[in-house]
């Protein structure tokens, strides 16, 4: 379930009043940071001028049987979320947005998303939480399902307002809120490639795949697969960011796509899904080298085709954890609902899932990824350049079960502490995550028996 939580946007630094259905649904995007496709959002308000709250977004299901148990689910999660965050809602604003089918109309979707807007209107309800607005939105028009007046909600909807020509739009310019563009267009800079060159990547990855398993068996062949999975995504690192994009994202992509070959691209994807590997990969979140990682994140994941679409979680969550560190939260989100629908038990998109939802300070994992940096770096000068004489210094000890711990097992000092265990609030399903994670290679729920 892709839950956002999210930030209020442009009313936390100025009051921005919205008045009447047209305003709320020119204001979604704003929201969420992108335009919903096929999306059901439902967002809270607080107090008595409707302060905006917590904000969560989930796929409309494909078939009718799930929407009851879906929509108590979304309700019951966003009112609990917002009561763990202190803040109970006083009511909340719903939007259900999709797009006409092949042969159907618009005022047709409205109608046929109708019982799916009242199950939620009475899930919500249930819980003492009232629905204070209900809109549907498609092909750039919008119904009420609260209004029953046909004077001001014809059945033929009421049209969009023009893209920045309202008040939310003027507020979101000036405190610098950009909308990324639909949903489905960020999906597509991740989604796998169905084209005419997936087979040859297919046809890659099996025959890097064949080649590495007998090494990956390996004790030392594991830690040799590691070394040189970290120093060719490094190479290819620094040959995306020293090559110019174009402006389009069609066109950036491409151009991307073109800079890597298939049997690159094989390496790392089968190299990343062990997870020492893939969060020493983490590292590179700040700088200009963080706008390469997602690049290169993205070409990855683009490459993750057939049946190793589920391989494409560990670069996916990669790429999430770089636009969450670099302040890119919308894309965050896009790329961790990716990573989770590509193996919904990948705990490293959960726990990045969860610190999202509860407004981790991405700071803090930074600050535990640049010291274990740091620590790798200055013990790989002193392991290359012994004094004469001198034995090589003993590896630290692992550290007392009580001292805080940091991403991928690290404690703040950066030294290992025997478990891939990423900061998050504690709670039950972190807990279970974190179990995941300490079992045995054989025991994990992963599929691919290394990725956490």
């Amino acid at each position: 379930m892709n839950k956002h939580h999210e930030s209020t946007g442009p009313a936390d630094t100025q009051q921005v009043t919205l008045r009447g259905p047209a305003e709320l649904a020119d204001a979604l995007p704003y929201l969420l940071g992108f335009h919903p496709t096929d999306s059901v959002v439902l967002v809270a308000l607080h107090g008595g001028r409707g302060r905006f709250g917590g904000r969560l977004r989930h796929g409309i299901p494909r078939s009718e049987t799930e929407w009851a148990s879906v929509a108590g689910q979304l309700a019951d999660c966003l009112i609990s979320g917002s009561e763990q965050r202190g803040d109970r809602p006083h009511a909340i604003v719903l939007f259900l947005c999709q797009d006409p089918g092949a042969g159907e109309a618009a005022h047709e979707v409205m109608e046929r998303m109708r019982p799916f807007a009242q199950l939620l209107r009475t899930a919500c309800g249930s819980l003492d939480v009232p629905v204070l607005e209900a809109l549907c939105i498609s092909n750039g028009r919008y119904w009420s399902y609260c209004c029953p007046d046909g004077r001001c909600c014809p059945k033929e909807g009421n049209p969009l307002a023009l893209p920045g020509t309202t008040v939310m739009a003027a507020a979101a310019a000036y405190a610098g809120i950009q909308v990324k563009g639909s949903l489905r267009e960020l999906e597509q800079r991740l989604v796998p490639w169905s084209g005419a060159l997936a087979p040859d990547q297919l046809r890659a990855l099996d025959e890097v795949g064949a080649a590495m398993v007998a090494r990956i068996l390996d004790t030392h062949g594991r830690g040799q697969v590691a070394t040189e999975t970290l120093k060719l995504a490094r190479g290819l690192l620094e040959r995306v960011g020293k090559t110019p994009v174009p402006s389009a994202a069609d066109a950036a992509d491409c151009r991307d796509d073109g800079l890597i070959s298939h049997d690159e691209a094989a390496a790392v994807i089968l190299g990343l899904q062990d997870r020492e590997t893939r969060d020493r990969a983490a590292r590179w979140m700040e700088g200009p080298e963080a706008h390469a990682a997602l690049r290169l994140w993205r070409a990855l994941a683009r490459r993750c085709v057939g049946p190793y679409v589920e391989h494409a979680a560990a670069p996916l969550a990669l790429a999430a954890w770089v636009s969450w560190s670099t302040g890119d939260e919308p894309g965050a989100r896009v790329a961790l609902s990716l990573a989770l629908r590509a193996d919904p038990d990948y705990a490293f998109a959960q726990l990045l899932h969860q610190a999202c939802n509860e407004g981790v300070d991405p700071e803090r994992l930074r600050r535990c990824l640049r010291e274990e940096e740091e620590e790798a770096l200055k013990s790989a000068a002193g392991e290359a350049a012994p004094r004469p004489g001198a034995t090589r210094p003993r590896r630290a000890s692992r550290v007392k079960s009580g001292a805080p711990a940091g991403p991928s097992g690290t404690t703040r000092s950066g030294r290992a502490s025997g478990h891939n265990r990423p900061v998050t609030p504690a709670n039950p399903g972190v807990a279970r995550a974190r179990r995941r994670e300490r079992l045995p290679r054989g025991q994990q729920e992963d599929r691919d028996g290394t990725s956490g």
